[in-house]
């Protein structure tokens, strides 16, 4: 018996291998792959903290001009996000199993674009379920250090994207601020009239463009159908600025 299910994503265009018992990819790493553009042929895409690989798979249907790698820390999701990535064709992507608390100088300036889905947590009441502590709460590594290592891996001018919980936007642009420009800050809602859960978060490393905030990213209709753009980003696997 297997320890894995057979899921998809972007409405069966992707099949995506996860666990039966730990962590699962959720809607928020579609909709941060759905920020990366301006990929040209070539370019590398660093994928840290790959859980799955939801975001790299995304990202490789609609780069199969890039290269991509994922980090992982949990073995087996690297060796599932894998699995993922051969039964799908995708030969522009692969997964290494490491600790990213201990990077490789190798890793710095090497990537075009860098995008990381990171814990949401730091002092949230720990999973008993090993992986899903591991994907949920920071383990002696903070969102800033997380993110600082970020832009180290990336090339001047190299693109970050990331997404977290709308109140982790401080430590956000207080790691980017004089290092990185262009911002772009997304609030993400679940329906109309509530507050901001998330933010997605883009910019560009060594960039001095001043910072903007873009109209909200509302998923949900009040009768609980998506939205006609998050059906888009999150179905038909368009980019956000498509």
């Amino acid at each position: 018996m297997t320890d894995y299910s057979e899921d998809y994503l972007l409405d069966k265009q992707i099949k995506i291998l996860q666990p039966l018992d730990g962590y699962r990819a959720s809607s928020d790493a579609v909709l941060l792959s759905s920020l990366v553009h301006t990929v040209k042929k070539g370019d590398k895409i660093l994928d840290i903290g790959s859980g799955t690989g939801a975001i790299s798979l995304c990202l490789s249907h609609r780069f199969p001009q890039a290269a991509i790698t994922g980090l992982e820390i949990q073995p087996r999701l690297a060796e599932l996000s894998n699995m993922s990535a051969s039964i799908n064709n995708f030969n522009n992507l692969h997964y290494i199993n490491c600790d990213i608390r201990h990077p490789q100088s190798a890793w710095f300036n090497a990537y075009d674009h860098v995008i990381t889905n990171p814990p949401y947590a730091a002092d949230d009441m720990p999973s008993p379920n090993l992986s899903k502590l591991q994907a949920h709460n920071f383990q002696h590594f903070s969102l800033p250090e997380w993110l600082n290592l970020a832009l180290k891996c990336l090339r001047p001018l190299g693109r970050i994207y990331t997404v977290n919980r709308a109140e982790a936007i401080d430590d956000i642009l207080s790691v980017f601020h004089g290092k990185a420009g262009a911002i772009s800050i997304i609030p993400l809602y679940s329906k109309s009239g509530q507050q901001a859960k998330r933010v997605l978060v883009c910019a560009r490393k060594g960039d001095k463009t001043p910072s903007r905030i873009l109209p909200p990213l509302i998923v949900h209709q009040p009768n609980g159908e998506y939205t006609e753009l998050a059906h888009n980003l999150l179905r038909k696997g368009y980019g956000y600025f498509d």
